[in-house]
């Protein structure tokens, strides 16, 4: 059957007509009539009119003549005639004049001020009612009533009921089936345009379309997914907006009401936004030729027919909430980083406000809720680098500004009245002073008109878009327009913000980012405005202390560059004193808020940074002391160290300072070298006796470790790894914890690496974390070799922790370290070195063993001698790491190795051990070489045990090699063995030195080895004790 070209409803279909141009008759009577700008560019970039029409023949489709004419004709003929009427062509590149359903010729881009009819207003604003004919004057819109919008919207005559149940079957066909061709979806299309033409008098045709919009809606749907979104070679999309603007001023609304009607909305506003630029899709022409298509003209049209269909959602939105849906779908587009899908987002948007503004018909409930927000988008894109945006978004405030106007007096009641005339001259004597084209230039103007007309809900709209327009770093006039509307509305609109505390948490977010030295200086002009307000001054000062402290530089920039008069200054600081003394006036479960948390950090910092300082190195404020004399005891430190017990007391934390004292905790903070012990003390504290605050404290000090100089940081780092004992540790990011301490471990303050070593060894208790400590095992062996005890020992203690985890290779390294620490003269690290070599031992697995045995062998005597040692903790540990060793070794020690005896005193059982470990040994390690290492050594009882055991060893050494060697060597010669094997070795190994050693014990001992070498030496036949 053939399908009529269209039926875009008589509405639309009348509406195109030729050159039209008419002028309101109330502009008439006022002055010449004038063409807005920003409309003619509108014009030229988003309609056809600049577009050379085609040459062929234009077929007349604006009436319902051809549809009757060819209803019943011949079907070949018919289908011939209906593809010609829509050639693109025909179709596109029309001679006639796409119009808009309101008249934009009647529009203006400057207010044409008519003050004469406000002289009223100005001597008694209270004495007139409002009427409408204020608001024109006021805006220089033209009055014109809803009725004669619509004159251009008449039926132009009834089609009849045989061609109505044709073209109701061709539709139902298409829900039974697919659209295969162009041809076939444009056909449907100007079908189910055809069809809303008979709406207003056809009953089947409201019921069938009625009963069918969830089909109607699927299958545009349907076809705007098929069209391609990076060019434009079909009428198709065009076709559809046309035919939801049909059945849209039929009251037939197939985006609004339903989620999928929502999903069609967002699709067909993507589809034709983000189309490539007009220049784009010209290339793309050239590249893809599309037969008889012209892409500029297609586009052109495509886009008008967008913004017609937009414009008649409006047309009937007695309550606003057309409106919204609208401002929704297009809010992200209008925000959108690309240039052209910004441009036709704006200026779809301000022809929906000029349309809306013509046919304006308000009633309650309105539901549009977000003015402020609108008003201040649209303020923004006025400032707008491409300057068709701004000249766009430009004519669109000025309609806004009428639609704000007629909302106000809607939704004002009658006691309200003189407050919205205040308002409204306000915005008269304003208008004076600014040429519209002036006023839309400057966005401080337009937040000075609007804010008159703001509620205090909307003024917080206004002031988060604002400050959302900040963070556009591509286009730095927008955040200028940015600074210039946020300063100038809360500069106007005094103390009718709400939600102050969220918007100086933006503004505090939003400094980071802010480039443009004037704007930084708007945007901290703002905060000065909202702190000297008595209303909010409470509020901004709560915010800004509970940011850690100290601050960034960009919060620091801030506090200094406040700009408040001298009564608010006063009343500000007195607020802030008053503030934090008030700390203990909290509830028990929240003694310390944040406040009193950031300063107790701050006074330690400022402790440390007093120490050594007297009062000549500060400055005193002048009059501290009128009258008296500073005490030549008053320093900057003990002010400090006042000052944090002062706040620990007004804070309700008595036991935490009961515990500093009784362990003499101010008296270590007062100390350069043990400042950090009393930090670590008073963090103990906290985390033992308030651990709810210490979980606040820790998450506080995340952002001050790497702030500040040396000082700074250690002590909030000492605090930090105090609190890192509490559980809630280990739900720190790794970047905050483990990545943290390892770049201490790095720094060359030894303080740092201790520290970083103390968090590790609090840390590793957590199974979860021992695999990222792992990873830096390189880095905390390396400081096994630290000259710094607490390193070492602190370093020891975590790799106990790991090393059953060590790889063999790890392992073996570490043991060869850890025997360079035997004989240590620092006794824990010579004792917990033992312990971690008897630990590696265990942990070396059975395929290994081999590979450490030489290890073992060589500590046997150091573990031995070592278990002679005056310390009876080493010595006992020596005991434990040789029994070990033997277990290793599958060896059965003597009982006599544990005599805790010297073993002067019992000769016997040094005999037996000697006698044990000469005969395990022989063939394997040179003992005799290794004791006489140790005659030299710094302890006394080591070397006493060392010269005991060589005596007692020649009775069971080979005699044969003794005397090929000779045993001068043994008397008086250095010995040439690797001095590494022995730290407390010193000066030479000869025993005829140690007779004259002022020990008499020693020299008894010494003489008696020396005899039996010099025997062995001269008794050539003396025989061995022990066989080879």
């Amino acid at each position: 059957m053939p399908l009529p070209y269209r039926g875009r409803g008589s509405r639309l279909a009348s509406s195109r007509v030729a050159s039209t141009s008419v002028h309101s008759p109330r502009r008439a009577g006022r002055g010449a009539p004038w063409s807005s700008h920003a409309l003619r560019l509108t014009r030229r970039r988003h309609s056809s009119e600049q577009v050379p029409p085609g040459p062929e023949p234009q077929a007349d489709f604006r009436s319902g003549k051809w549809l009757q004419e060819h209803a019943g004709g011949d079907a070949r003929d018919s289908q011939q005639t209906a593809r010609a009427a829509m050639g693109s062509r025909h179709r596109i590149c029309s001679q006639e004049e796409v119009v808009i359903p309101c008249d934009p010729d009647n529009d203006s881009g400057s207010v044409d001020l008519q003050l004469s009819n406000l002289e009223d207003i100005k001597k008694d604003p209270s004495s007139l009612e409002l009427t409408d004919s204020d608001i024109f004057d006021i805006t220089g819109l033209s009055q014109e009533s809803f009725i004669d919008s619509f004159r251009h919207l008449t039926q132009q005559g009834p089609v009849s009921e045989a061609n109505v149940e044709r073209l109701i079957q061709s539709i139902q066909e298409v829900f039974n089936g697919e659209l295969q061709s162009e041809f076939e979806k444009l056909t449907f299309l100007r079908s189910l345009s055809s069809l809303s033409q008979t709406l207003p008098y056809d009953e089947t045709t409201e019921s069938f379309i009625h009963s069918h919009i969830t089909d109607i809606v699927h299958v545009l749907n349907m076809l705007i997914e098929e069209e391609p979104l990076h060019s434009l070679f079909s009428s198709v999309r065009q076709e559809v907006f046309i035919t939801i603007a049909n059945l849209s001023y039929q009251d037939i609304h197939l985006l609004f009401g339903s989620e999928d009607r929502a999903d069609l909305f967002s699709l067909i506003t993507k589809s034709i936004i983000t189309l490539p630029s007009v220049e784009t899709l010209i290339q793309l022409q050239e590249i893809m030729p599309s037969g008889s298509y012209n892409t500029e003209c297609l586009y052109r049209q495509t886009f008008q027919a967008f913004s017609e269909m937009l414009q008649s959602l409006v047309v009937k939105d007695p309550h606003l909430e057309n409106l919204d849906t609208i401002f929704k779908q297009m809010d992200p587009w209008l925000q959108s980083t690309k240039d052209h899908e910004r441009e036709r987002a704006t200026a779809s948007m301000a022809q929906v406000l000029k349309c809306l503004s013509r046919h304006l018909s308000l009633k309650l409930p309105l539901r549009f809720q977000r003015l402020g927000h609108f008003v201040a988008l649209m303020a923004l894109l006025c400032g707008d680098s491409v300057t068709e945006v701004a000249e766009e978004a430009a004519e669109g405030m000025h309609c806004l500004l009428h639609v704000t106007l007629r909302l106000k007096c809607t939704i004002y009641d009658k006691k309200n009245h003189p407050n919205l005339r205040r308002a409204m001259k306000k915005c008269q004597e304003l208008l004076e002073l600014y040429s519209i084209k002036q006023f839309y230039s400057c966005p401080f103007k337009i937040a000075q008109i609007f804010e008159a007309f703001l509620n205090s809900n909307e003024l917080f709209q206004f002031v988060m878009t604002t400050l959302d327009g900040l963070e556009n770093l591509k286009h730095p006039c927008t955040q200028k327009s940015a600074g210039e509307l946020l300063i100038t509305m809360v500069k106007n609109a005094e103390s009718r913000f709400e939600k102050v505390p969220e918007i100086m948490g933006v503004i505090c977010a939003r400094l980071s980012i802010i480039s443009q030295p004037r704007v930084r200086r708007q945007i901290i002009n703002t905060v000065s405005l909202f702190i000297s307000r008595p209303k909010y001054t409470d509020i901004v000062i709560g915010h800004l202390l509970c940011h850690p402290v100290p601050y960034d530089r960009h919060l620091a920039e801030l506090w200094r560059t406040l700009e408040v008069e001298l009564p608010s200054t006063t009343w500000i600081l007195w607020r802030l004193l008053r503030k934090l003394q008030k700390c203990h006036n909290e509830p028990t479960h929240e003694k310390m808020a944040y406040v009193a948390v950031a300063l107790l950090m701050t006074l330690l910092i400022q402790i440390h940074h007093s120490i050594g300082l007297t009062m000549s190195d500060v400055a005193v404020p002048s009059g501290l002391y009128t009258g008296q004399e500073m005490s030549s005891e008053v320093t900057p430190l003990c002010f400090a160290i006042q000052a944090t017990k002062s706040l620990l007391l007004r804070t309700l934390c008595w036991q935490e300072f009961n515990i500093m004292e009784k362990n003499k905790g101010w008296t270590l903070l007062e100390g350069k070298e043990c400042h950090l012990q009393g930090v670590s003390l008073l963090a103990n504290a906290l985390l033992e006796r308030n651990h709810l605050l210490a979980q606040k404290v820790m998450y506080l000090l995340v952002p001050l470790l790497n702030r500040g100089n040396d000082k700074h940081k250690l002590t909030s780092a000492g605090f930090f790894v105090e609190l890192l004992q509490s559980p809630v540790a280990r739900r720190l990011p790794s970047i905050y914890s483990i990545v943290r301490l390892k770049d201490w471990l790095h720094h060359g303050n030894r303080v740092f690496k201790f520290l970083a070593l103390r968090g590790l060894r609090y840390l590793i208790k957590h199974q979860d974390m021992r695999e990222d400590i792992r990873s830096l095992l390189p880095c905390i062996l390396d400081l096994l070799c630290e000259t710094d005890e607490k390193i070492v020992l602190l370093a020891i203690q975590i790799l106990l922790q790991l090393v059953g985890t060590m790889d063999f290779t790890t392992l073996t390294a570490m043991m060869k370290t850890l025997f360079t620490l035997f004989g240590d003269v620092r006794s824990d690290v010579h004792r917990l070195s033992m312990t971690l070599f008897g630990a590696s031992i265990k942990s070396v697995k059975y395929t290994d063993k081999k590979g450490v045995e030489n290890q073992v062998l060589d500590s046997l005597v150091p573990l031995l001698l070592y278990s002679q040692d005056e310390n009876d903790a080493v010595a006992e540990e020596s005991r434990q790491v040789l029994t070990i060793c033997a277990q290793f070794l599958k060896w059965k020690l003597p009982q006599e190795v544990y005599c805790k005896d010297p073993w002067y005193i019992s000769p016997s059982e040094a005999g037996t051990v000697c006698k044990f470990f000469g005969k395990k040994c022989q063939g394997k390690v040179n003992l005799l070489a290794q004791t006489l290492m140790f005659s030299k050594n710094a302890k006394l009882p080591i070397r006493r045990a060392a010269v005991l055991f060589v005596g007692l060893l020649l009775k069971y050494v080979d005699c044969s090699e003794l005397r090929t060697k000779g045993t001068d060597w043994i008397e008086n010669e250095i010995i040439s063995i690797d001095l590494h094997l022995q730290p407390g070795f010193c000066g030479h190994l000869d025993l005829k030195a140690l007779l004259h050693d002022p020990e008499p014990s020693l020299c008894i001992i010494a003489s008696q080895a020396l005899f039996r070498v010099q025997k062995v030496g001269a008794e050539p036949d003396s025989r061995q004790s022990i066989p080879g």
